[in-house]
């Protein structure tokens, strides 16, 4: 272990110190260059291998189809422009879902926190929703709001506002007593406990459930999809499953998986410039 030179001059301390840090950066970015490295190998090799196994009739390509297949169909998809009205219908319904999911989550998880009588009240409803299958609500949405955009949104904030609720309102719950107890002893009441210790301290909880309902505002879109849409990438899913075309199912899959990820990682780097900032 290297130990720090001993100097009577700080300028030597803290030559010493930013060597240290610029050390711990390179493993970092080192490190990271690795994961990712193995991460891209480990996925060209499962699809090398699935590309194989196509090309080998050692699964049945009816079912599983195969890599060059599904890109094909996705490729003319796009040339065709066939793609491009359920791509764009799906990711508005998921935005609208994520956006509107999150903020009405964490407005009730505000609400209830404010007032512990009404914390109590809803306790036991927020279990029993959070447990019910969202799915058997979808046609109870259909005939409220019709067989359209509205239904699948709705469908999407039935799972995106209960879980942001429980969430955020746990993380209220666990903030550290003592620093409720020394805004209190200064005088300050139960608005100043939630601007100056709850809600600061619950900040990164409230940003990390972004990247919770990124999955499930895609769950609950293609659910919706699945029960009453007639454009969209869950119906691309369904109406290959009604004619036996399983490359359509499938591209539309890798399809809603890059769109997914690319989703995950705008919020992710939200979230570093969010918290990088406080």
């Amino acid at each position: 272990m290297t130990s720090m030179p001993v100097s009577e001059e700080g300028t030597d301390r803290e030559l010493w110190i930013k060597e240290k840090w610029l050390q711990h950066r390179r493993r970092k970015k080192r490190r990271a260059r690795q994961v990712l490295a193995t991460q891209l190998l480990l996925l060209l090799s499962l699809i090398g291998l699935w590309e194989l196994a196509g090309r080998l009739r050692w699964i049945d390509v009816l079912i599983f189809s195969y890599p060059s297949k599904v890109g094909a169909q996705i490729v003319k998809d796009i040339v065709t422009g066939e793609l491009w009205p359920h791509l764009f219908m799906t990711v508005g319904e998921t935005a609208v879902g994520f956006l509107l999911g999150t903020l009405v989550g964490t407005l009730i998880a505000v609400l209830i926190w404010w007032s512990p009588f009404l914390s109590k009240v809803l306790d036991p409803y927020m279990v029993v929703f959070n447990s019910m299958p969202k799915v058997a609500l979808g046609p109870i949405f259909i005939v409220l709001f019709g067989a359209g955009f509205t239904a699948i949104v709705v469908t999407t904030l039935s799972i995106t506002v209960i879980v942001t609720t429980l969430v955020v309102y746990n993380s209220f719950n666990e903030v550290d007593s003592n620093l409720i107890k020394v805004i209190r002893t200064f005088g300050g009441n139960r608005r100043d406990v939630f601007v100056k210790a709850i809600l600061p301290a619950s900040f990164p909880a409230i940003v990390s459930t972004l990247k919770v309902n990124v999955g499930m505002s895609w769950v609950g879109v293609i659910v919706g999809e699945f029960l009453v849409a007639k454009i969209g990438l869950g119906y691309l899913i369904v109406y290959g499953f009604q004619v036996f075309n399983f490359t359509l199912v499938l591209s539309s899959l890798v399809i809603i998986a890059v769109v997914a990820t690319a989703m995950y990682q705008m919020v992710v780097y939200v979230e570093r410039k969010l918290l990088k900032e406080r």
